[in-house]
């Protein structure tokens, strides 16, 4: 018979023990795994807490850096504003940021702020622009100080011959967009905006002409330098006209030229027209620089006399942009030293043909109309041709205290005009350029070099101390230094 050994107690208990050491072997693993799991869950956890609170505390100093620039920081001649550093970061929330303030060429407001927790970094962007839309940031502005409760700053036209404005606008009354015209740019206005939308019921300060004291602070009396001026014909320019000596500052003026009596018979006061007698006349239609008959600076490119540029000029009288035998004039210089200038007229300005920068990153001229109380109807600019309709394209800066008006832009007239700089009015534009089925087309490029401040003219009218707004058209997070 076969006898079967049964296991005891001992081999029981042998078994037993393996599975209990298989079983803590196991839990000591997970134990293990669960540690290092939360300890990972611990340490991503910490650093998300330490970006966000980095993220929160470079987002407050952006806060403080655009608040900065609201407040006034950012000035004409101010490139770049930086406070607190890597190496000294301003204190916040337990932790640090630092920002920078940089003023771009397109007149904009770049602020760029880093916030540091506990070794980690954050940095944030914005882009601020600037939108008091006064003189010096308007394509077109009419302040409507007449207080003219029917004034209505007209676009229209159809197809090609509607308007087009590059910039912004202000009126103050109304704006009336008609046909296919486009503002392309910020419109506000005192009263409605039709046919288009924009800000109502906005006030926009206009330039303190009187605080300027033209008489006594341009740098050159051009009435007081013709006191030595000569009575010449000049075979190309046309008739017979007072001239000075090709030194003289004023040399760049003819007053009262005989063969455009017919234009001038009617005005109150005498007439300077800019034509320079000592350079050689251009008669090419072709409106560029290159064809233009040239204004040359006394002193300035190598010409006789002290440097007349960047200067003001003042007139006590009228100044005419016209000739029966020039298609155009061009602010002419052979080198890189800029052709700046500021003519300031006391009476009316009267442009009929085209006035041009040889060099439009450097070159700059500002045309003032101011008003004479002793004398009716003065501190205009008028815009076109009286005879010919030649008058395209004018590369300035304009300011007439009292209106923009038109004269001749009809069907016979100027088709289109193109301003490359801005037209400001103290009162209104009130340009007629609907005759029948034909729009004389308006085009305003604006030139912000100014409002960026990558230029300066001499003698600019100041505004009444007005709010300067930013906007802020971009915020985002950017990559950590």
């Amino acid at each position: 018979m076969k006898h079967v050994k049964s296991k005891g107690k001992a081999g029981l208990r042998g078994s037993a023990l393996l599975v209990a050491l298989i079983a803590v072997m196991v839990l000591a693993a997970l134990a293990a795994g669960l540690a290092s799991y939360s300890g990972s869950v611990k340490r991503e956890n910490e650093g998300e807490r330490g970006s966000t609170r980095a993220l929160y505390v470079a987002e407050a100093g952006l806060s403080l850096a655009i608040d900065s620039v609201r407040g006034g920081a950012v000035g004409q001649n101010t490139t770049q504003i930086v406070v607190g550093s890597e190496q000294a970061p301003m204190s916040f929330s337990g932790g640090g940021y630092w920002y920078q303030i940089e003023k771009q060429p397109d007149g904009t407001v770049t602020v760029t702020s880093t916030g540091e927790v506990a070794g980690v970094r954050q940095s944030t962007q914005a882009v601020l622009e600037a939108t008091d839309d006064g003189i010096y940031h308007s394509a077109l502005f009419a302040g409507n100080v007449s207080a003219d409760p029917l004034y209505d700053m007209k676009f229209g036209g159809l197809g090609s011959q509607a308007d087009v404005i590059n910039g912004n606008v202000y009126s103050g009354r109304n704006v009336l967009i008609a046909g296919n015209a486009q503002i392309n740019g910020m419109i506000r206005a005192a009263g409605a905006i039709s046919g288009g939308s924009g800000d109502t019921g906005k006030t926009l300060p206009i330039p303190d002409i009187a605080a300027m004291n033209y008489p006594t602070t341009a740098h050159y009396n051009v009435n007081s330098l013709f006191a030595s001026a000569t009575y010449k014909s000049h075979s190309t320019l046309g008739g017979k006209a007072w001239q000075v000596a090709e030194s003289s500052p004023a040399h760049i003026f003819r007053k009262n030229p005989s063969d455009r009596s017919s234009n001038t018979a009617s005005t109150p006061k005498d007439d300077y027209f800019l034509e320079d007698p000592y350079e050689t006349v251009s008669t090419s239609s072709t409106v560029l620089p290159a064809n233009g008959t040239r204004i040359t600076l006394a002193g300035h490119d190598g010409n006789p006399g002290s440097n007349a540029s960047n200067k003001v000029y003042y007139i006590d009288g009228n100044l005419w942009i016209h000739n029966n035998n020039i298609f155009s004039f061009t602010l002419y210089n052979s080198g890189t030293d800029p052709v700046r200038a500021t003519f300031v007229v006391r009476g009316n300005i009267y442009i009929s043909d085209n006035i041009l920068y040889q060099n439009a990153t450097t070159g700059a001229l500002a045309l003032i109309a101011m008003k004479d109380p002793t004398t009716a109807n003065t501190g205009n600019i008028y815009f076109g041709d009286p005879s010919f309709g030649t008058l395209e394209r004018m590369d300035s800066f304009m300011y007439a205290e009292n209106n923009f008006l038109d004269n001749n832009l009809s069907a016979s007239g100027s088709a289109r005009v193109t301003v490359n700089g801005n037209m400001t009015a103290g009162n209104q534009v009130r340009i007629n350029r609907d005759f029948g089925n034909q729009h004389s087309k308006l085009t305003v490029n604006f030139d912000g070099r100014i409002a960026s401040g990558a230029i300066t003219l001499p003698g600019l009218p100041s505004t009444t101390p007005g709010e300067v707004d930013w906007n802020v058209v971009s915020w985002r997070t950017v990559a950590a230094p």
